[in-house]
């Protein structure tokens, strides 16, 4: 079955459902988001699959906190450029959906046992902003985001991504945005992937569809394999929590199951 077809499937079940989807993206690149190529396409075409929430909770790879899992607050998160070296065109984007102030406060006390603070000093990072444009481009849906916590081992993401899961039921998407690999130190343009890139590819994508979340997030287990995948883990957390926010009776759908610049899969996927 073709992706098209895939979507199709998706969204005409989705119909028929009060509850909402969760998706993890793969967004590698920011260029992804000011060119017209296979990825963005195919956020364009799941978005207009997926339904028009109450609002987006965003965990982003790009919001780092240590010690304390924050959450953003603001009436309008700014749409922040985090990256340098990009053409003006990159930093002229702008995401300006309003905040979700009421969710973000409720999402801090359902986060409690979780050191989960509010704070209104964020925004929109890259990681959020370039692909809910393509996603919901008229930036008409209510958006926030979750920092993730660098101190915490694997398990912890997926505790929060079960901790989230009743906001599905009240119309909130949850959206993790990261890369299944990135190690950006070995990067080759235009290179054929690693293999041991395409390795962990596989490896994740056996143990996503087997529900063995314990071997995702066992950092002994995957040892090497994972620190060649995951020079640091901020891209790989977000993708942990959106497992962790999945019920066992979901049906999963892979997208964009390539090795991008050698060594960052843009592998995606969503529960529904």
């Amino acid at each position: 079955m073709s992706i098209v077809q895939q979507l199709r499937q998706l969204k005409d079940s989705l119909k028929s459902s009060d509850r909402m989807p969760v998706v993890f993206l793969g967004h590698g690149s920011p260029m992804n988001a000011i060119e017209d190529n296979e990825y963005s396409r195919s956020w364009s075409a799941l978005g207009s699959a997926l339904p028009h929430p109450q609002a987006i909770l965003v965990v982003s790879a790009h919001w780092m906190t240590r010690g304390s899992t924050l959450v953003d607050i603001s009436r309008m998160p700014k749409t922040i450029h985090d990256f340098y070296g990009f053409p003006d065109e990159l930093f002229a984007q702008q995401y300006p959906a309003p905040g979700a102030p009421d969710v973000a406060k409720e999402v801090v006390s359902l986060l409690a046992s979780h050191h989960a603070e509010g704070d209104d000093t964020w925004g929109l990072d890259h990681g959020a902003w370039s692909v809910l444009k393509f996603l919901y481009p008229g930036a008409d849906v209510p958006v926030f985001q979750l920092s993730i916590d660098m101190t915490k081992d694997l398990p912890h993401h997926l505790e929060i991504g079960q901790a989230l899961k009743e906001l599905r039921n009240r119309g909130v998407l949850i959206l993790g945005s990261g890369n299944v690999v990135h190690n950006l130190r070995t990067m080759r343009w235009g290179g054929k992937p690693y293999d041991w890139a395409e390795e962990f590819d596989d490896l994740f994508a056996d143990r996503l569809q087997m529900r063995d979340h314990a071997t995702l997030s066992d950092r002994q287990g995957l040892g090497n394999l994972l620190k060649m995948a995951h020079p640091s883990l901020d891209h790989y957390l977000p993708a942990l929590t959106i497992a962790g926010a999945s019920d066992k009776d979901d049906h999963l759908l892979f997208m964009n199951d390539s090795i991008d610049i050698g060594s960052v899969s843009m592998r995606s996927f969503v529960y529904y």
